[in-house]
């Protein structure tokens, strides 16, 4: 049995910007666990062909860990993974990881007021514990008849198989959302021939961007200053982009036309201009950027089927439309387990409820990041901490903060334990649901991830500015959480005056 003040469960953006924020508080007793052999996260898993950010590298990393080298605009996966790598050996946390160390189980022992966490190799006593497992973490595979019949290589897009021969095959890939979108154009190059099935068309933007010249990386090495201005622009750019996502009317129909012309420019046959084109609100789901999926599409080794996989018979695959398709490889590129996390299961609060019995009905917090019944417990990367508009980073370096801030009030009280009040998570949920009430994510006439379907609350993007979600969290006192329980009072024994 180890017995330490904080579990962090999981090691990519937010388990390693939760441990840097830790250590810069002063605390150095925490353990990282992390199921994989090393850290990462979404940008360890997802390694399939063409992934890359689409939020500007500068922006995307932390911000007392920037790197003045990235190779462009836009980083590919690889190269966020070698950071986070990096981060975690600059940040000297190999003595605090524990790699090949999956979260098995997490109870809390109310009799102790600590948490018991169980990993199946060693055990943990915590006084705290923080999950930072990720909101992309666990591939959505969609119930299609006859899948299991499939006879070739069959895998999700984040469990890319690099053993299979891709030239020449037929490859089919559902979905075409961000991972698809960059997928598509990158097996097209390599001589596959390539079946797209698309439930619903995206809305996508220009990409834009370019490699970063050795001067300039030699530049921003030498004068931090200036790539500091150069993060702060990239922010702004991307807060002043939250009004055409959330449905400011001029906005959004500013950045709508601009999809529409970049559809235009690039896809020249109507009939299928016409099956790429959103039937609704622009900012509903997430807007994709790239300039080489139209183009890909658009060539004569891309099939649009403009419906989804309704049946696989073999190596026949069956469309909504009735019609058919033989592929020799099947991707599946279609997202996460996004609103119902998977360890939610495993972590029993107060009484023995589950964190997804609590969440029955949509994921429920306070400041994304506390919960009801789950004393001194903390949730990164969780309810509402997703940005359509700018970086997650952002987001879970604020909660992090906010973490290291609690923990503070903890050691103010005698019993050391946070407990979330029921009406404080009410009053923030009731937040939530009246900033997103008239959103095109609740209104614009689309399915997205953003809600989940058992409540129709918007319960994983933040729907405001990242700005906004840091002046929020500041606000928060610590009036949250319970008051310490008066010590009882005691008679007088006989004797005493």
């Amino acid at each position: 049995m180890t017995r330490t003040g904080v579990v962090i469960v999981g090691a990519g953006f937010a388990g390693l910007g939760m441990a840097m924020a830790l250590r810069r508080a002063g605390r150095d007793d925490f353990v990282v666990l992390e199921r994989a052999a090393s850290v990462g996260g979404t940008w360890r898993d997802n390694t399939y062909p063409g992934v890359a950010c689409d939020v500007p590298s500068h922006l995307y990393g932390f911000a007392a860990r920037p790197n003045p080298t990235w190779s462009q605009t836009f980083a590919t996966g690889g190269e966020i993974h070698s950071y986070l790598e990096d981060v975690a050996s600059r940040e000297n946390l190999g003595d605090r990881l524990r790699l090949r160390t999956p979260l098995l189980g997490a109870r809390w022992d109310a009799d102790a007021e600590l948490w018991r966490i169980d990993t199946g190799r060693e055990q943990f006593e915590a006084a705290d514990l923080v999950l930072a497992c990720g909101r992309l973490s666990e591939p959505h595979v969609p119930a299609i008849d006859g899948l299991e019949t499939f006879p070739g290589p069959l895998f999700h897009s984040a469990r890319w198989d690099h053993d299979v021969d891709l030239a020449g095959a037929r490859i089919a890939v559902v979905g075409t959302g961000a991972s698809a979108v960059q997928l598509v154009p990158e097996l097209a190059q390599r001589g596959a021939t390539v079946t797209l099935f698309q439930r619903t068309p995206a809305w996508i933007v220009p990409r834009g961007g370019r490699a970063f010249t050795d001067a300039e990386q030699r530049r921003f090495s030498e004068h931090p200053g200036e790539l500091a201005r150069l993060r702060a622009e990239l922010y702004a750019e991307g807060e002043a982009r939250f009004a055409s996502r959330s449905g400011d009317a001029a906005a959004s129909a500013a950045a709508r036309q601009s999809a529409l012309d970049h559809l235009a420019a690039q896809v020249p046959d109507p009939a299928l201009r016409e099956a790429l084109t959103p039937d609704y609100d622009f900012g509903c789901k997430r807007v994709l950027l790239s300039d080489t999926f139209y183009p890909a599409v658009s060539s004569e080794g891309v099939t649009l089927e403009a419906s989804a996989l309704a049946a696989v018979d073999g190596s026949t695959l069956v469309a909504a439309s009735g019609r058919t398709y033989d592929a020799d490889v099947l991707v599946l590129a279609t997202g996460f387990a996004a609103s119902e996390q998977p360890y939610a299961d495993l972590v029993r609060g107060e009484d023995g409820i589950t964190l997804a019995k609590h969440w029955s009905e949509g994921m429920t917090s306070f400041a994304s990041t506390v919960v009801t019944g789950f004393p001194n417990l903390f949730v990164l990367n969780g309810p509402n901490a997703s940005l359509g508009h700018n970086s997650a980073v952002l987001m879970a370096e604020e909660q992090a903060a906010y973490v290291v801030r609690a923990l503070a009030e903890q050691r103010r009280r005698a019993d050391g334990v946070l407990r979330l009040r029921a009406a404080a998570e009410r009053a923030y949920t009731d937040e939530i649901a009246a900033a997103a009430a008239s959103s095109p994510w609740l209104t614009g006439g689309c399915r997205n991830w953003y809600v989940d379907e058992r409540s129709g609350r918007l319960t994983l993007l933040w729907p405001g500015t990242a700005q906004a979600f840091r002046d929020r969290l500041a606000a928060a006192d610590g009036s949250e959480f319970e008051p310490v329980p008066a010590p009882e009072r005691r008679e007088p024994s006989r004797g005493e005056k």
